[in-house]
């Protein structure tokens, strides 16, 4: 059985053109140390955003206390899945993690963890923030 013709392209060539370009989404799965918390999944068109942006739009709590500019620890986060897809960790994070509770190997700060790509599929574990002295929303 032929293909469907589309003027000089066969349907399935452009099948994969629409969906490789059209409909790649980002997706991050929010987990909560604190268990009365259900997970939360955001998918869409998340590149170029931080962690942090992605919960103040989606009203996950995460504090925040300087506002997101990596000059504290209470935006810290665990990566559990998908570091690839973010922007590497630079000195100043790690200097700034290394002031979190409970800092792990896949720990980061939400602030800096920037979306390099729609194709993302990122899982982050939110510590318990009831732990942490901060910016309430």
């Amino acid at each position: 059985m032929n293909p469907i013709v589309v003027g000089l392209f066969p349907w399935s060539t452009i099948a994969r053109f629409h969906l490789n370009h059209f409909t790649t989404v980002a997706t991050v799965r929010f987990l909560f140390e604190d268990k009365s918390i259900p997970e939360k999944t955001i998918t869409g068109d998340l590149e170029g955003r931080s962690i942090l942006e992605i919960t103040e739009e989606f009203d996950i709590h995460l504090n925040h206390n300087c506002g997101g500019v990596c000059a504290c620890s209470t935006c810290h986060v665990y990566i559990e899945k998908g570091e690839e897809f973010l922007e590497e960790i630079s000195e100043k994070e790690e200097d700034f993690i290394d002031r979190a509770i409970n800092p792990r190997l896949e720990s980061r700060l939400g602030c800096q963890c920037v979306i390099l790509d729609n194709n993302a599929d990122i899982v982050v574990t939110i510590p318990d923030q009831r732990r942490i002295i901060g910016h309430e929303h």
